[in-house]
């Protein structure tokens, strides 16, 4: 892991690598996973702040942070200042050391409601949302937002700078507006502009999908470090190989013998964490996507996927990699 390490408040992350919260994906198993082979720091799946649905099997798993390594952090998703508030200080009680607030997702159904970026649209709003939270707990809160609503609107200074006076201790900004999504270049500059425009850390995110990709956006705009979404699914040997760079090693590409002990764990993991059901369900998001990393052909997923035991589908797994990877 990379020597340098980023201070968040009272918490010091020890890397520069991390791992972004990404529905659907970044639950606790694969979070373990990503911290073993280097990420410094990675942040639970985005959780409503509505206290009605705090009690739901999504919510709760969402919540759990198990004893996964320090720091740890929960994203919270809301517009509302009294349920953030409380939200906030429910995460902690579940052992929160750092709370997240997002304002970046770009997905139809989040800004429907007027949350994630289109929060963007209400400077007003995010200063009391955000006042809100770093108000109702003591442990650092950090923001993960977008350069703004559209190209006509880009206000990520401005939000910059409301945050910092808020009391938000790291930013995290995604080098696109929301109308942009996760097409079109990403605009590093700006995340350079807000660097320079604020004293607490400041974190790119946005398509750093290489070793050599995240060395030059470290180069280029003196970010205080990365945060890898997309790019870790199905390759969680990012964050290794990009600390090796940073350090100064040469990064190792994983072997056959290391690719079938990490997909292996992880299976291990995800059904010590999910039910049976659910678990055999969610874990073909992650198959496609190592199968797809390896450049394995995904026909051979139609067999696994009509499993029903999770110990004989581990079993295929590695019969199956042993078989087919060079």
């Amino acid at each position: 892991m990379s020597g340098a390490t980023v201070q968040v408040g009272n918490v010091e992350i020890p890397g520069r690598v991390f791992l972004a919260p990404l529905a659907g994906f970044t639950d606790l198993p694969f979070r373990q996973i990503c911290r073993k082979l280097g990420a410094a720091y990675a942040v639970a799946e985005m959780v409503a702040s509505q206290k009605h649905l705090r009690e739901s099997r999504k919510s709760q798993e969402r919540f759990s942070l198990g004893s996964e390594s320090y720091p740890r952090a929960i994203q919270l998703l809301g517009s509302d200042p009294v349920d953030l508030a409380d939200t906030a200080r429910y995460a902690v009680q579940c052992g929160a050391q750092i709370v997240d607030f997002n304002c970046g997702c770009p997905a139809k159904k989040v800004c429907s409601v007027e949350c994630g970026s289109a929060l963007l649209k209400d400077e007003a709003l995010v200063e009391k949302l955000l006042k809100a939270l770093t108000e109702a707990v003591d442990v650092p809160v950090t923001l993960k937002y977008r350069l703004g609503w559209d190209a006509e609107h880009i206000n990520a200074l401005n939000i910059a700078a409301i945050a910092q006076e808020a009391g938000i201790k790291m930013l995290v900004l995604h080098g696109r507006t929301r109308e942009q999504g996760f097409k079109g270049e990403v605009d590093y500059q700006r995340i350079a502009e807000v660097k320079a425009s604020v004293d607490i850390p400041v974190i790119a995110n946005g398509d750093i999908d290489s070793v050599e990709k995240a060395e030059a956006v470290l180069a280029q705009i003196g970010a205080d470090g990365i945060m890898i979404g997309r790019a870790a699914i199905g390759n969680p040997w990012i964050f290794s190989q990009i600390n090796d760079k940073l350090d100064g090693r040469i990064p190792q590409a994983p072997s056959k013998s290391q690719l079938i002990e990490t997909i292996g764990e992880h299976l291990q993991l995800h059904f010590s964490f999910y039910e049976k059901e659910k678990g055999l369900k969610t874990i073909r998001k992650h198959l496609s996507g190592y199968f797809k990393r390896l450049d394995l052909c995904p026909t051979l997923l139609t067999d696994l996927y009509s499993v029903t035991d999770p110990i004989q589908l581990e079993k295929n797994v590695e019969l199956l990699l042993r078989d087919n990877l060079d």
